[in-house]
């Protein structure tokens, strides 16, 4: 599977996923540190991918989303943005409200994140 497909598969079957430096448990920036803290305040699951471990997503993740910067914050198949959309939106209530909305919509509503890297769905 291409990089590429690897990509879109994986922002495909997961709603929530933010692409970032390390864990939530162990962020390795302190962009992507703020980030998932804005994130696990809205309560709801998420997954990520930690680039650090993945450097073809790495590579081509600013290509296909035509965004430099980690970390990314994809939410029902859009681009949120980085690490000051994330925290502006979290300021505003407005994030709050788009992950829950979106955790209900898929109905995948529980409090753990998940590496999804190396998942592969069948």
């Amino acid at each position: 599977m291409s990089t590429l497909k690897k990509i879109q598969r994986q922002i495909i079957e997961n709603p929530i996923i933010l692409y970032m430096k390390g864990s939530p448990e162990s962020p390795s920036c302190g962009f992507s540190a703020q980030a998932v803290q804005a994130i696990t305040a809205c309560g709801e699951r998420f997954a990520y991918i930690d680039i650090l471990k993945n450097p073809e997503i790495r590579a081509e993740m600013p290509k296909y989303a035509n965004w430099p910067t980690f970390p990314q914050l994809w939410i029902d198949g859009e681009l949120c943005g980085g690490c000051d959309i994330i925290l502006e939106m979290f300021q505003k209530g407005e994030l709050q409200q788009l992950i829950t909305e979106t955790a209900q919509k898929y109905n995948r509503s529980t409090k753990n994140t998940q590496d999804v890297s190396n998942v592969s769905k069948h």
